[in-house]
């Protein structure tokens, strides 16, 4: 049978049939997602706040984000092997009503948020590249929303969409990103910060653990969104490995690309970057043509998960209705650029959120579940008689509580999740051993 145009598949489990993405495929994807404006700010802000060279700045985020990755491709496998969307697959781990309440409406206001930071960073290049070209400001919010609604179009489209489209641009990113590399190679070798960007000094653990701490968070998220994209794979080890391999490859490259412009620059963007220092014009059509489609294939995917989660929240919208309800409200946070500005606080805030929910969800599944959802939870799943999970509310309730009492210096984001993580975990299998323990005594009566 034909694809439709529109994908039309809510939280209805993907056919066989439609299983084809190989993990090369996967590969493609998250590398051409992860490279772009709104992924280049903790590698940069950890060289322009955190003090850190260059080296220990990579190295720190590449850490904090390899073990968020870990994460989000474990939380693939439903996906791949159940066909079925993340936040719905969610249900069976924390229960429906606080699927809906809780998960959905976080991982929504995330994706939002993602989406309104990479449309303005991709508008501020295209003002950029517009003032170098023809001397004159153009102002922002026509530009954005413009930007926005195309995007939003595409991830209505679904996921064909975002697999074709990541293919198309493959090409055009590597080759933008080639040349903002070699800009940065050849500014740095004329002796501007040469010294600060390769030695080892710049070091402080305090910082090393903080920026660590703020990818982690930044990425863990991705844990409630996962299977959304895999849900369409061959099997779970082409979902898990094209998710992992991807998203590390790939963020590899955006913090060597971020950290490179804040210590020789102080910019948070080296899209913005690269074309203030070249006066190629074939090079800064190139590096903006990369900016452009980085923007869009990131934000095809926050577009695509988004509506999704929204569609958790409230399902008799539809899968057409939430894509476009959730485009509409990323179209009106994309005209306000203080969401960049302020991304550090943004971050930590939505952590508070994100983080004690993303462990719960990874606790039940890898630890609790064993990295398989069982058939009796797969056919609670489907007749929604699974409502609350109560130990997860005591979880959260705990955990969030902790969070804000945590010192931000102290790295809260890792600290709460692994906190969270154990608590989940003890309550869990106290629970388990004490209705073992009441079934027994029952027999005994």
């Amino acid at each position: 049978m034909k694809n439709p145009a529109i994908e039309r598949l809510g939280l209805e489990s993907v056919p066989q049939n439609l299983k084809t993405t190989t993990w090369f495929e996967y590969f493609i994807i998250q590398l051409a997602f992860s490279v772009n404006s709104g992924n280049f700010l903790v590698p940069a802000l950890a060289v322009m706040e955190g003090g850190l060279s260059m080296f220990w700045a990579i190295l720190s985020t590449l850490i904090g984000g390899t073990l968020a990755f870990f994460f989000v491709s474990v939380l693939s496998l439903p996906g791949a092997r159940y066909g079925l969307p993340a936040q719905y697959v969610i249900r069976s781990m924390i229960g429906t009503r606080l699927s809906r309440l809780i998960a959905s409406p976080v991982r929504s206001l995330t994706s939002l948020y993602w989406f309104s930071v990479q449309t303005i960073g991709g508008t501020l290049v295209v003002l950029s590249l517009l003032k170098k070209a023809v001397g004159v400001e153009f102002p922002l919010i026509p530009i954005a929303v413009s930007l926005a609604l195309i995007m939003t179009i595409l991830a209505l489209i679904g996921f064909e969409a975002v697999k074709k489209a990541t293919k198309l641009f493959m090409p055009f990113l590597l080759i933008g990103q080639a040349a903002i590399l070699i800009i940065f190679i050849n500014t740095s070798a004329n002796g501007s910060g040469i010294n600060v960007l390769f030695s080892g000094e710049g070091f402080s653990i305090g910082a090393f653990v903080f920026f660590a701490s703020l990818a982690f968070v930044q990425y863990v998220s991705g844990v409630s969104a996962s299977s959304d994209i895999t849900r369409y794979a061959k099997s779970g080890k082409q979902g898990f490995w094209g998710l992992f391999a991807g998203n590390v490859f790939g963020f590899f490259m955006t913090a060597l690309l971020g950290t490179f412009s804040a210590a020789l620059f102080n910019n948070l963007n080296p899209f913005v970057a690269a074309t203030e220092q070249t006066g190629s014009v074939l090079l800064t059509i190139l590096i903006g043509i990369c900016a452009m489609v980085s923007m869009i294939s990131i934000n095809l995917s926050n577009a695509y998960t988004g509506g999704f989660s929204l569609l958790n929240a409230i399902p008799s919208l539809g899968r057409v209705k939430s894509a476009l309800v959730f485009g509409a409200a990323g179209i009106i946070l994309s005209c306000f650029p203080a969401l960049v500005n302020n991304a550090k606080d943004y971050i930590s805030l939505l952590g508070a959120f994100v983080i004690p929910l993303s462990a719960v969800i990874v606790a039940d599944f890898l630890y609790i579940k064993k990295a398989r959802i069982p058939d009796k939870d797969l056919e609670r799943l489907a007749s929604g008689t699974f409502q609350y999970n109560q130990k997860a509310i005591y979880t959260l309730a705990v955990a969030l509580f902790i969070y804000f009492l945590i010192p931000e210096g102290w790295s809260p984001g890792f600290i709460s999740f692994l906190l969270t993580f154990m608590m989940y975990s003890f309550i869990s299998k106290q629970s388990s051993k004490n209705n073992v323990n009441d079934y027994k005594k029952s027999r005994h009566a």
